[in-house]
């Protein structure tokens, strides 16, 4: 009969293995939400920026540094690559594909943001940056592609 402190070990041990497994997962959906959710307001169609998006990034978005504020350069172009970004590393990060270089382009969205939004920091631009730190220092985790494709390629490599 097993003990009862031993019970406890065990199952804190399985308990441990099945976060560490889906924890991943879960960062990774957690910061792609929000990005892609703001991703599908900026289009009106294939390849169209929505009319608001451009006004958004032309007149209203500024830069807020050192006490001053600065418009976007060339804004249209940033809209553009703004918007492919909202939606493609998201699901880059859902997929657990180029995880890390996903979540560091986020996190330097994140930093871009907070000077747009300085006051937003609490509620969203610190559990982003969180989040996206988070994912670089973990990786992908073992539910990703990153992972698929590091055994498929190491097998490759032991079968020469």
């Amino acid at each position: 009969m097993i003990s009862a402190p031993e019970l406890v070990r065990t199952l804190a041990r399985w308990l441990s293995y099945v976060a560490m497994a889906v924890a991943p997962l879960f960062l990774r959906a957690a910061l792609a939400v929000p990005f892609f959710r703001s991703g599908l307001t900026r289009w009106d169609g294939f390849l169209q920026l929505s009319d608001s998006t451009i006004y958004l990034f032309e007149e209203e978005f500024k830069l807020h540094i050192f006490g001053a504020e600065y418009g976007f350069p060339m804004p249209d172009a940033v809209a553009y690559l703004v918007a492919a970004a909202e939606l493609t590393l998201p699901v880059l990060l859902v997929l657990g594909l180029a995880t890390r270089f996903a979540a560091l382009a986020m996190l330097v969205m994140t930093g871009v943001i907070q000077l747009v939004v300085p006051d937003g920091w609490a509620n969203f631009h610190l559990p982003w940056a969180a989040m996206a730190i988070s994912i670089i220092a973990l990786g992908a985790g073992p539910i990703s592609l990153d992972r698929l494709m590091a055994l498929r390629f190491s097998s490759e490599g032991h079968g020469r």
